[in-house]
């Protein structure tokens, strides 16, 4: 969509009206190979939620997806008119209780021109007058479900890395959209962060709201605002209570749970972890298990 009142000169945007905002942060997660659990997503969306945002805009899916693979949903509306949802980013706005501005981008990583999708993000941050982008994201690791999951920080900036505890990035390798927006700030002069929390690599495919939890309590600590997340703690001891019955009659996953828990503990301990040779079933055998009981568990209420 063309429009030239747009603001910052956004043709990808539509914009459904334009906050007065002060210096505000940007918050963005999207699904797919950056969202382990859904973890990153599900803490941007109980953001928006919980502080009660509005939209703001919405990125015209046209350009950036590839709709056999993030298809649009047909629903109906009061089961009489047909409407097409379309795989579409939105930017939502919303004001912490201490008065901080925020604004929260979530949806489908971007299948196609991410150079473009980056500029038209640059774009709506610079017209804004956005201070600062925390990205957030999750990954799968060799970690188990019952230790408090880690939460890691990275920036390019030093002034930033040092501000806000967080580490110099270093990694070398493939990158999502995650990392094509990190580039495009910094060319920009944005200063910007990425958050990532680890989830278990044998729940690969299960929602994780322990990790979601986790990188919304970081935010909350790092952006220095008070937030109700009650439910996601709620839902993170039954998500706990329904894995740890399905170990308990499962010997080889419960026997490799505990060599995480032991690897897991000498890092805490003395930062090396126990490299003692271990046989661990296949990751299909264990993500196939671990699903089938949450299905029943769900399909049991």
């Amino acid at each position: 969509m063309s429009d030239a009142s747009t603001p910052g000169g956004t043709p990808h945007l539509r914009w459904t009206h334009r906050p007065s905002l002060r210096r505000p942060t940007l918050l963005a997660a999207f699904e797919g190979w950056n969202d382990a659990g859904e973890s990153a997503t599900t803490a941007v969306r109980y953001l928006a939620r919980t502080l009660g945002a509005t939209t703001v805009a919405i990125v015209d899916a046209e350009d950036f997806y590839d709709f056999t693979v993030a298809r649009p949903h047909v629903r109906l509306d009061e089961g009489q008119t047909r409407h097409i949802d379309w795989p579409e980013p939105r930017i939502e706005f919303a004001t912490t209780a201490n008065g901080r501005d925020l604004l929260l981008l979530s949806g489908i990583e971007p299948a196609l021109k991410w150079r473009t999708f980056t500029a038209e993000i640059v774009a709506l941050c610079r017209s804004l007058d956005v201070d600062l982008v925390l990205t957030l994201g999750a990954l799968l690791a060799d970690v188990p479900h019952t230790r408090p999951v880690r939460v890691t920080g990275t920036a390019t900036d030093p002034e930033l890395v040092a501000h806000l505890g967080f580490n110099r990035s270093r990694y070398e390798g493939p990158t999502g959209i995650l990392g094509v927006l990190a580039d495009g700030f910094r060319t920009a002069g944005i200063r910007s962060a990425s958050v990532w929390a680890t989830t278990p690599h044998y729940l690969r495919e299960t929602p994780s709201p322990k990790a979601a939890l986790a990188l919304v309590e970081r935010v909350r600590t790092l952006l220095d605002f008070p937030l109700d997340v009650t439910e996601l703690q709620v839902a993170t001891d039954a998500y706990e209570r329904q894995v740890d019955e399905m170990l308990a009659g499962e010997d080889d996953v419960a026997d490799y749970v505990r060599h995480l828990e032991e690897d897991s503990l000498a890092e805490d301990e003395d930062g090396a972890a126990d490299t003692t040779p271990f046989e661990m079933p296949s990751p299909e055998a264990l993500a196939a298990e671990v699903e089938r009981f949450l299905r029943d568990q769900q399909g049991n209420g």
